[in-house]
C-alpha cells in the first residue's frame, strides 16, 4: 500500500496552505499548458487519479463531462472534496494508486496532477489505467520532473562564483527516494524520462505530447518567484492516447 502522508496533521496542514491549495487550478503556474493539452471534456467519462481536494474534478463538471470519478488514498481530501462539490455527476472514493482497478473501458479520459511518483509500480499503474479507457482515449499527467526528483535531498547549493546551482544525485538510480517536504519521511519514487516514457509505450500507449514545464516571461513578471523554475525543470508533463 501506498503511504498515505497526507493524512498525516502536520502535513495535512501544510499542504492546505499551499497556493494550489487555496486557489485550485489557478494557483498552480502550469494548469494553462495542462489546459493546453487536455482533450474536449464535455460529454465525456472522466477518471481524475490523486484528485486531492477536487479541483480538476469539478472543472471537468463544469466542461460538461458526463461522468467525473475523483480518487484519492486520502481520507482528509475525500472529505474535503465532497465539502465542496454539489455537482451530482461527480463522486469520490478512496483508491491505493498502486492497487488500482477500474472497470475495463468506463472512461474517456484520464488526469493526475502531480501524483504518479507516489506510486511504487507504475507499469502496473499504466497497464491498469489502459485498461479503464476506451481505444482513443487520452491520459494526461503531470509528476514532479525526474531531474527534481533526484536532487530533492541536496536543494539548491551556493558556489564559489555566489551563483546557485540545483545539484542532480545519482538521477540514474532510479527507486525510492526519501525526503522531508511538508513532513518528514516523504517516500516518492524516482524513474527517468526514458522510463517513464517506455513504460507508457509498453502499456499501449501512444505519446502526444511531452513538455518539461517552465513559466512564460510574462508568468515570471507577474511572479517573480517563479524565475527559479528556469534553473531546472520541475514538472513534466505528458499527454498519452490508447
Amino acid at each position: 500500500m501506498a503511504q498515505n502522508i497526507y493524512d498525516k496533521p502536520e502535513f495535512f496542514e501544510g499542504y492546505s496552505q499551499l497556493g494550489r491549495s487555496v486557489h485550485g487550478l489557478d494557483g498552480a503556474a502550469e494548469w494553462p499548458a495542462i489546459r493546453a493539452a487536455l482533450p474536449d471534456l464535455k460529454g465525456k467519462r472522466v477518471v481524475d487519479l490523486g484528485c486531492g481536494f477536487g479541483w480538476f474534478s469539478r472543472y471537468a463538471g463544469e466542461q460538461g463531462a458526463a461522468r467525473v470519478l475523483g480518487l484519492d488514498l486520502s481520507e482528509n481530501m475525500i472529505a474535503r472534496a465532497r465539502r465542496d462539490t454539489v455537482d451530482p455527476a461527480i463522486e469520490y472514493g478512496i483508491a491505493d494508486l498502486d492497487q488500482l482497478t477500474l472497470e475495463n473501458g468506463a472512461f474517456d479520459v484520464a488526469y493526475s496532477s502531480l501524483a504518479f511518483h507516489y506510486v511504487e509500480d507504475f507499469d502496473r499503474l499504466v497497464r491498469a489505467i489502459h485498461d479503464a479507457l476506451k481505444p482513443g482515449s487520452h491520459l494526461v499527467f503531470t509528476i514532479e520532473h525526474p531531474i527534481y526528483m533526484a536532487s530533492l535531498n541536496p536543494g539548491w547549493q551556493v558556489g564559489e562564483d555566489g551563483q546557485k546551482r540545483w545539484p542532480v544525485d545519482h538521477y540514474s538510480v532510479e527507486g525510492r527516494r526519501t525526503t522531508d517536504w511538508l513532513a518528514k519521511g516523504v517516500v516518492k519514487y524516482h524513474r527517468t524520462i526514458g522510463t517513464t516514457l517506455n513504460a507508457l509505450m509498453r502499456g499501449g500507449f501512444a505519446i502526444r505530447h511531452v513538455e518539461e514545464w517552465h513559466p512564460t516571461a510574462a508568468q515570471i513578471d507577474s511572479n517573480p518567484d517563479l524565475a527559479e523554475e528556469m534553473e531546472r525543470p520541475m514538472i513534466l508533463l505528458v499527454a498519452a492516447q490508447r
